[in-house]
């Protein structure tokens, strides 16, 4: 590292005091230094120690500095220091977490090299990683390796198992087999269990089976979770059984199981897409009231659904609320409140949330540019349909600045609509930029461009647009 921290240290350095100075220290650079401060200050008198190690791999682990993480189990290995699996089923997770379950197979494969034998525990944890990542083939493979080295089924690894299972609809049976024969070898099947096949069938479209599943896993003294009411919810919301869904709703809570905001998302989404949307703000209320807070798939959700049902004066209380809450919002959301505007002929008022979307910093990416375009072409359109030439042509100024492209149909309305106005300065800007970017305007176009000119008796420019046509045309057939 190079640099020094200025710390006062005391004559004996313990691992506790090493401990509560990295902790203390919010920057994990900083705190590697004091990490390597301590053994430099005190080569004879001090030597790190497993605690001392565990702790700055998981202040590094928790950066995502995966590779300092690694040379310090090397270090640990060179300097003699016994290293513990629990060391390594932190790395296995925080491999998982950035989704590199590739990375977790390595690191896995390594641990005897470390003096460090997997115990059920490692096992499980890696198969979980892959499961979770959707690595299914390699996931089976191993299932099967791990059992090979004599690692016997429990709960937690045949609940992986299910929930790998549970995956395909072609395995869907063979998880519920796995299921069936639990107690049969000494296992009873937990919430997590029963939680994994109701998912399942919710996803595909099982509902009914699903609800009799929940009323067995209740029979069976399993009390389901938050997370099973969650799933049983956003199928039947899929199902479009909105009625069915709020049912839940009620259950759940007369049994003291508190709804949380992936519930309310679900539940709103379904309410939403169903033409529902009042059922939906009500929810958002309730939600509220209980001091549970929305997130931005909330938002989102009641945005679009209010837009769909041209509600756009509630949409917009939804969007100033959600703006308040400190959620920013991206160009979707943007986009459902302007299209939403131009679906009521509010052209200016979508032209103003427009220049927000701008001034807010929101730009086009790749992913979003078709968005853009989208936005900022209708936005044009619609300005020159409520006869705002001057807004419409500074927006369209606006988009060539910024690269945004320009539709066909844009410039051809701009062209129509400048013509009327008798502005044939401005057509003939519009026309040779139109020309630069490759759009070739119809008959149409050109018929009303000639006309305007004529009408304004400019006979050299319209003869001037008829030859730029002309050579157009002869660019296109190669002569």
């Amino acid at each position: 590292m190079g640099s020094k921290i200025p710390i006062k240290w005391p004559k004996e350095v313990t691992a506790a005091f090493v401990e509560q100075l990295i902790r203390a220290e919010k920057d994990v650079q900083k705190a590697v230094l004091i990490f390597d401060a301590a053994t430099t200050e005190y080569s004879k008198g001090f030597r790190h120690d497993r605690s001392t190690f565990g702790l700055i791999i998981s202040r590094l682990l928790s950066a995502n500095n995966f590779k300092l993480a690694e040379e310090m189990l090397v270090r640990m290995k060179d300097e003699s220091c016994k290293i513990t699996e629990d060391i390594f089923l932190s790395i296995y997770r925080a491999y998982g977490r950035v989704h590199k379950p590739l990375e977790v197979m390595r690191v896995f494969q390594t641990m005897k090299e470390y003096d460090c034998e997997p115990t059920q525990k490692s096992y499980i944890t890696v198969f979980s990683v892959l499961v979770d990542e959707n690595r299914l083939k390699t996931a089976f493979r191993f299932y099967r390796y791990m059992r090979g080295e004599g690692i016997p089924p429990c709960v937690a690894s045949l609940n992986i198992l299910i929930k790998a299972l549970c995956k395909n609809s072609g395995t869907m049976d063979s998880a519920f087999h796995i299921f069936r024969e639990m107690p049969k070898h000494g296992f009873t099947p937990d919430s997590y269990t029963y939680g994994t096949l109701i998912n399942g069938l919710c996803r595909l479209g099982k509902t009914s089976e699903a609800k009799e599943l929940l009323m067995e896993m209740e029979a069976n003294g399993c009390s389901p979770t938050v997370v099973t009411y969650t799933c049983l919810i956003r199928g039947f919301c899929q199902s479009n059984n909105l009625d069915e869904a709020m049912g839940l709703l009620e259950d759940m809570r007369s049994k003291g199981i508190e709804p949380n905001v992936f519930t309310y998302s679900s539940l709103m989404d379904g309410l939403c897409k169903g033409g529902r949307s009042s059922e939906a703000m009500e929810l958002l209320e309730i939600m509220i009231h209980e001091h549970e807070v929305p997130n931005m798939i909330t938002y989102s959700t009641l945005i679009h659904g209010l837009c769909g049902e041209s509600k756009i004066g509630e949409a917009l209380e939804v969007f100033d609320r959600m703006k308040l809450q400190g959620c920013k919002p991206d160009a979707g959301l943007y986009w459902k409140v302007i299209n939403g505007f131009c679906g009521n002929n509010k052209f200016h008022e979508a032209a103003n949330y427009l220049d927000e979307m701008i001034l807010s910093g929101i730009s086009p990416n790749r992913v979003t540019w078709s968005l853009h375009v989208k936005i900022h072409n209708a936005v044009v359109r619609g300005l020159c349909a409520v006869n705002d030439p001057k807004r419409a042509f500074q927006l369209y100024l606006s988009m060539r600045t910024r690269a945004i492209s320009v539709e066909a149909k844009s410039f051809e309305t701009l062209v129509n609509h400048f013509c009327k106005k008798g502005d044939v300065h401005k057509v003939a800007r519009i026309v040779e930029e139109m020309l630069t970017d490759g759009c070739i305007p119809g008959e149409q176009t050109w018929a009303v461009v000639v006309g305007g000119f004529w009408d304004r008796r400019k006979v050299r420019e319209a003869a001037d647009s008829v030859q730029a046509d002309l050579t157009c045309k002869h660019m296109d057939l190669g002569t």
